[in-house]
């Protein structure tokens, strides 16, 4: 008979907190880069606003592999809300 066995991790405790800030970084601030990115292209292009939601989507894809190839959680999170302050201001200078 087949017998099964609970999955356990052994990692730190560090390296939970380190994968679920990234996890964080990943959901929270490649949604706040998307949304502001797409708001910034929507005021930049009027007329171009299905390319500025179409462009969002590959943003969030760029933010989740940039929260996982980065070197730490802090240099994930500093990767993302950088440019999402950046492009809000531009979206808020522009509206």
């Amino acid at each position: 008979m087949w017998r099964i066995e609970p999955v356990r991790f052994r990692g730190s405790t560090a390296g939970r907190l380190s994968i679920a800030a990234r996890i964080a970084a990943a959901v929270f601030g490649g949604y706040a880069l998307a949304h502001t990115l797409s708001i910034a292209l929507a005021a930049a292009l009027p007329v171009a606003t299905l390319f500025a939601i179409q462009g969002s989507f590959l943003a969030y894809v760029a933010a989740v592999l940039w929260a996982f190839a980065a070197r730490s959680a802090l240099a994930a999170w500093l990767g993302l809300l950088l440019p999402a302050g950046l492009a809000g201001l531009a979206a808020w200078g522009l509206a």
